[in-house]
């Protein structure tokens, strides 16, 4: 079977993306530098955890619409999804996706559509298109090229790949229509056109704004902390008014999104993004504060009793029930609590993940019997309603709610 679509980038958006389009009877050829994702997902079973997910690959390769290799291969549509990370000075690093791009320029021909998922820095897809135009010009003008960042919830990301809105950017009107008509066929939401620029500027500002809000609920914590208030009731009862909805605060900001698309404006626009960067500083800060309050519980513990204390770190992924680490500030506190520990005894818990390079892992009831100080860091379904002995320490700083 032919493919019709190409994508770049089997994680945690081109897999389920590759499902979904795959299950609406479209032939889709999945790309990844990884043999170990592909080989995995030709077997017709997954790499990560995402509801659904499996069901939904399992399916799409029995019945010969989804293939998976390390080579991409000529199609008429091509996605790009691949990471966008930035380097170690916060600058944006589009590499993976030049690289992508250069992967496919061979196989390119007229009438094709080339549409980017990663989220990228303003003028990127107009870089791509240059960078295409550069090696075969006699393209120009003759295919199509739009940015449609995604804006999925992990955990919930096979339904809001068909029922949330879509931003479809392309560089020209011709190709905005393109784009359109191609998502058209397996998105329910709404399909709102612009151009390329605004669109890719729209999922930088989506994710800067939820950041600018968690730093927000963040600070209240710190605040709460020292003036001996409930942060959690102060909340509550804050957002009773009619006009005000806080978030939760957490011991900081993970993920492939909002810890990491604020700089793409950031390193861009310095002077102009003065609320953005706090907000970036202020939930940078708050893992190492967490660290330092689990220090400050495990000295105290030291003084009081003459003994270090076992201590448990409940969660490491960068939200609930999922499995993603990714610029999970739960990692960098696990950590720091680690190194500062001495012999004491640690226990890691993390129950969407089977085995950690760095730390190993332990059963949630386990490290809840064995520990003396324990510390609430994801908000895990298993932690919810969890009983624990009076004579235990917790520091929560997820807000999960026990018994």
């Amino acid at each position: 079977m032919k493919p019709t679509v190409v994508t770049i980038g089997l994680g945690y958006i081109g897999l389920p993306t590759s499902a979904l389009i795959a299950n609406n009877k479209m032939a889709v050829h999945g790309v990844d530098i990884s043999q170990h994702v592909v080989d995995t997902i030709n077997a017709g079973r997954i790499h990560i955890v995402e509801p659904d997910l499996d069901q939904a690959v399992a399916k799409a390769v029995e019945e010969g619409y989804l293939k998976a290799s390390t080579k991409a291969v000529e199609a008429d549509t091509y996605l790009v999804v691949v990471p966008t990370p930035f380097k170690g000075d916060h600058q944006p690093d589009i590499s993976y996706v030049q690289a992508a791009t250069e992967g496919i320029i061979p196989l390119l021909k007229e009438g094709d559509l080339y549409i980017i998922e990663s989220t990228s820095p303003i003028g990127t897809t107009e870089k791509m298109m240059d960078l295409i135009f550069s090696k075969r010009p006699e393209l120009k003008d003759k295919i199509f090229l739009a940015y449609c960042p995604e804006r999925v919830l992990p955990g919930n990301v096979m339904y809001e790949l068909v029922h949330n809105d879509r931003v479809i950017g392309g560089v020209n009107e011709t190709s905005t229509s393109k784009a359109i008509a191609f998502y058209s066929q397996f998105v329910k939401g709404e399909l709102h056109p612009t151009n390329a620029r605004t669109a890719e500027m729209c999922k930088l500002t989506e994710n800067s704004s939820r950041d600018v809000q968690i730093a927000f609920a963040n600070e209240l914590s710190l605040i709460c902390d020292k003036a001996g208030i409930n942060v959690w009731e102060l909340i509550h009862l804050a957002n009773k008014h009619p006009r005000v909805n806080i978030l939760q605060p957490g011991c900081g900001v993970g993920g492939h999104c909002i810890a990491v698309d604020p700089y793409f404006i950031t390193a861009d626009f310095p002077m102009e993004s003065r609320i953005i960067s706090q907000a970036r500083a202020t939930n940078n800060y708050k893992p190492f504060w967490c660290a330092e309050k689990v220090k400050s519980a495990r000295l105290e513990f030291e003084l009081k009793h003459g003994r270090q204390p076992a201590i448990a770190i409940m969660g490491l992924s960068f939200k609930p029930n999922i499995d993603d680490l990714r610029e999970s500030p739960a990692i960098h506190i696990a950590e720091r609590v680690l190194q500062d520990s001495g012999n004491a005894d640690m226990y890691i818990v993390e129950p969407n993940v089977r085995e950690h390079k760095v730390f190993k892992l332990t059963e949630y009831k386990v490290a809840l019997e064995k520990s003396d100080i324990i510390v609430f860091l994801v908000a895990h379904n298993e932690f919810k309603g969890l009983s624990i002995s009076k004579d235990k320490i917790i520091l929560n700083f997820c807000g999960v709610e026990l018994s």
